[in-house]
């Protein structure tokens, strides 16, 4: 490697819900909540989703809530890491850290909502978010 090359790992771009939500069609099924700070313990904004596209389970990270926002992805796995990420590298830096250890306080529970969600009834969906653990402050 020489001494110019970026050491980091390359991320692609993580779509924007608005990308990845046209190129559904009109036959998707799917749920999806936005966590905010005071449910998670992160500032900033989780967004979680049932079975979405043609990727595997993951999160979305958000600094704020609308249409066409940046965002950094991190997977639903034994270990998490980041998958992709629109953002700026020094928000990733911050935020990831905090992202994956939310998603390993809560693997289980974000696993069955991504694989089972959609056919959740509303009540479902409320206890799901209130099953979800909050990082420390």
């Amino acid at each position: 490697m020489s001494m110019h090359e970026d050491p980091r790992p390359y991320l692609p771009p993580d779509p924007t819900v608005q990308q990845e939500l046209a190129g559904l069609g009109n036959e998707a099924l799917f749920e999806m909540t936005n966590l905010p700070a005071d449910r998670t313990g992160i500032r900033g904004i989780l967004f979680l989703s049932t079975s979405v596209g043609f990727h595997g389970p993951r999160v979305k990270y958000f600094v704020k809530t609308g249409k066409g926002q940046p965002s950094f992805s991190v997977s639903i796995a034994n270990e998490p890491k980041v998958l992709a990420s629109s953002l700026p590298e020094r928000v990733v830096s911050e935020m990831a850290p905090q992202v994956i250890a939310w998603v390993v306080l809560n693997r289980e529970e974000l696993l069955a909502f991504w694989n089972e969600g959609e056919t959740w009834t509303f009540d479902e969906l409320q206890a799901f978010i209130e099953r979800l653990g909050k990082i420390p402050d």
